[in-house]
């Protein structure tokens, strides 16, 4: 009662409602400077604990001088000045100190900041009453100071405690709320305490019986204006970073990625982006523990992209997440970018597809199938059996060309999805490339090895519509059996493939199985091709020359260089052997270059300037490259151009007859002659010789050889002889080997002959006179 006494008996009223608009100011000033002091780091701290002390220290001394001034005891009061200025210097040493402890961040940390308030307050509020005077007796209740003094301390305690209480929902108003009680129940208990015995006022302190209230109203204006001061920095600061908040709020709102900053174990801030990943709206995932989406989030590592899962509202998300560590004056923060990997994760399983998979038909590929028959071939061993079956698309080249490439890939779907239909469960089909296929059948004997095929063949040929009509195509299928034709699955795919061919290459059946005698050409054309390569790098291929001669005077004219191709045992292989396989594989470019290069070289050091003859290819001619090459070789060799002479055969040319007559033009502006060789085994046209000025025709050797059989071989020579007169073009024949063709060729006119008559090819050539007159005799 002695409390509610004091207050409405001994206060003015309307001084009492300044000092507790002082009070009630400063409190929220106090606890904004508290909370934002506790979340900046310690280094930055100074600043706002100095704010803070001398904003909540003077706010809380123009509070109790303020009600001090409403004090009506009866008596003139005044105050000790130097005793009041103590208090004040007091109050905000009190607030310091309160703000800087309880900053700390420890659990005791709040609760003892705030007892030191309380202590701060209480000191104050007696050291102020200490330079309290007046003509009277003061006598002291030590029963209410003591509880006075224990209220200020647990206030405080309490009151700083639910500051740095971040999960409490009214934190903001709670805590002014409380400081506000805990200086009121100071203040006014304290002043309950004191009981007032008039007397005398003492000499020398400050009499406040006139203008107290204009007084008061003074020391309010200073409290407003320091108060003003703090509240001003406070709001610059929090406008700084409230801009600095937006600027970071559209930074990671234009990211693609989700984007979220957390505080304190929550989330501040947060794009739509991550929003959308959670499955919830934009401002549902502030201010929620991060450690609600995030798996491991306390032990990610800054500046490290670490794989984590994310707890979407429907599902568990693979993600990325990218953590930064940003530290401002009053706060740490982390920066999560989280990137989901599904798309990743779905473009990684494309491509390990694609890997294994065929783009086109979604069926197996090359390296599948590859490890399907080594995985099947371990499994089974000698003891297992299944059979491989190797299929190629026949009329496939024709649908292409006719109806173009987008209808040929209809077609190669329309096929692989009738294939994989037919296909057993137990059986395996894969596409190696174009139009080849093949599959891995589990079979005990032949007759399910055919019947598979027959199978799939039905299945190749049903036809598509497309393109306003019905296109089908065959299949050729090869068979190969495990383990009886291969205990190699290399060996297994060669043989499935030459049954394959054998297949496609007969007119009475589409399906043949392997056998190992049947395709030993084929064997034989892959042994002559390994060795062409071998003799080229060995240098096993040698030049044999064979003369040729002036029908007319016998005289030598020239050579004609000849390749053979030498074996270990001295025998020699047969061009007609070797040439059309190099040709197919490319072999005839690099062996081609070598004979011209080895034939000019040779010539360049005969005795005589002989003229050298020397094959081209088709491959050659079809050469772009063909005419630098040769005036290369004339350079590096030495030989004069007008020394050579290229044979090419009319075939050569059919197939491209402008590109030809070009490359060959180009030959002749070096100085080199042209012969058309093998005349009259093609197509013998005139339009041929026209469109190029051959240097010189030769004769095939076939009619030298039927030259006795008939009168029909005569009357050919005799034409083609006076065709190359009339175009003043020489002839040479080729194949004389008795004296009765040459004599036959001496009386119709041929200029030039060559043949075992003359001499047989040999590595040296000829320079005995004897010898070079042999043809005139």
């Amino acid at each position: 009662m002695r409390v509610i006494d004091c207050l409405t008996q001994d206060h003015n009223l309307l001084l009492v409602g300044l000092a507790a608009l002082i009070c009630v100011a400063g409190a929220f000033v106090m606890s904004r400077l508290f909370a934002k002091t506790r979340r900046g780091v310690a280094r930055d701290r100074l600043p706002w604990i100095f704010l803070g002390a001398v904003a909540g220290g003077a706010t809380i001394w123009c509070t109790h001088f303020v009600a001090m001034l409403a004090y009506k005891p009866g008596v003139e009061i005044a105050y000790a000045p130097l005793l009041t200025g103590v208090s004040l210097i007091v109050a905000m040493v009190g607030c310091g100190g309160a703000i800087s402890l309880g900053a700390v961040r420890k659990r005791w940390a709040p609760a003892f900041g705030g007892a030191t308030f309380g202590l701060g307050v209480a000191s104050m509020h007696y050291i102020g009453m200490a330079a309290f005077t007046a003509e009277a007796v003061v006598h002291w209740d030590m029963a209410y100071v003591v509880v006075s003094v224990l209220a200020a301390i647990t206030g405080g305690a309490v009151a700083f405690a639910i500051g740095a209480n971040s999960e409490l929902r009214h934190r903001p108003l709670l805590t002014p709320l409380m400081l506000v009680l805990t200086i009121v129940s100071l203040h006014f208990t304290g002043m309950g305490a004191m009981t007032v015995l008039p007397f005398a006022p003492s000499d020398g302190a400050w009499t406040l019986t006139e203008a107290d209230t204009l007084l008061a109203l003074g020391v309010a204006v200073v409290g407003f204006l320091i108060l003003g001061t703090a509240v001003a920095s406070y709001a610059l600061e929090e406008q700084s970073e409230r801009l600095s908040r937006n600027r970071l709020s559209s930074l990671i709102e234009g990211s693609v990625d989700g984007m979220m900053v957390e505080a304190d174990g929550n989330v501040v801030m947060a794009n739509r982006a991550f929003a959308l990943l959670c499955g919830l709206p934009d401002q549902a995932v502030v201010g929620r523990p991060v450690a609600d989406w995030m798996e491991d989030v306390d032990a990610m590592p800054a500046d490290a992209l670490v794989q984590s899962r994310l707890k979407g509202a429907e599902e568990s998300i693979p993600v990325e997440v990218a953590v930064r560590i940003e530290a401002t004056p009053d706060q740490t923060f982390r920066i999560l970018a989280v990137r989901d990997l599904r798309p990743r994760i779905a473009q990684e399983r494309r491509i390990a597809h694609l890997a294994r998979n065929d783009s086109l038909t979604g069926l197996p590929n090359r390296a599948s199938f590859l490890e399907k028959l080594d995985r099947i071939a371990a499994a089974v061993g000698d003891t297992g059996q299944f059979a491989l079956l190797a299929i190629d698309l026949n009329r496939f080249k024709e649908v292409n060309d006719l109806y173009g490439h987008a209808v040929g890939d209809q077609l190669l779907v329309h096929v692989a999805n009738n294939v994989k239909d037919a296909a057993l469960d137990t059986e395996f089909v894969a596409r190696l490339g174009g139009d080849e296929f093949v599959a891995i059948v589990p079979v005990t004997d032949r007759q399910q090895a055919e019947a598979a095929a027959e199978r799939l063949r039905v299945a190749i040929v049903q036809p598509l519509e497309a393109e306003h009509a019905e296109l089908q195509c065959g299949a050729a299928i090869g068979i190969a059996l495990w383990p009886q034709d291969a205990s190699e699955p290399s060996v297994l795919i060669n043989n499935a493939d030459l049954a394959m061919y054998r297949a496609k290459g007969s007119l009475a059946t589409d399906i043949c199985f392997y056998e190992e005698a049947m395709d030993e050409a084929v064997r034989q054309r892959r042994r002559v091709t390994l060795g062409l390569r071998d003799a080229l790098e060995n240098d096993r291929f040698e030049l044999h020359y064979q003369l040729q001669a002036s029908v007319e005077t016998g005289e030598i004219t020239g050579y004609e260089a000849l390749l053979r191709w030498r074996q270990p045992d001295g025998s020699f292989i047969s061009p007609a052997d070797f040439i059309p396989i190099a040709e197919e594989t490319g072999m005839i470019l690099p062996i081609g270059e070598w004979v011209l290069r080895r034939a000019c070289a040779e010539a360049a050091s005969w005795p005589e300037a002989y003229r050298i003859a020397v094959n081209l290819s088709p491959v050659q001619l079809a050469h772009v490259d063909l005419p630098r090459m040769v005036h290369q070789i004339l350079i590096e060799t030495g030989l004069s151009p007008y020394r050579l002479e290229l044979e090419i055969t009319e075939t050569a040319m059919i197939s491209d007859m402008e590109r030809t007559t070009h490359i060959l033009r180009q030959l002749k502006l070096l100085g080199v002659s042209v012969a058309m060789d093998d005349f009259g085994t093609g197509y013998s046209s005139l339009s041929t010789l026209r469109a190029f000025p051959f240097d010189k025709i030769k004769l095939d050797r076939t009619f030298m050889s039927e030259l006795d059989g008939g009168p029909q071989s005569r009357a050919i020579i005799r034409a083609v002889l006076a065709l190359g007169e009339s175009l003043a073009i020489p002839i040479l024949a080729e194949g004389v080997e008795t004296q009765e063709q040459l004599t036959f060729l001496r009386e119709q006119g041929c200029d030039e002959v060559q043949g075992y008559l003359l001499g047989r090819p040999a590595r040296e050539i000829v320079s005995d006179p004897a010898r070079r007159n042999a043809a005139a005799a």
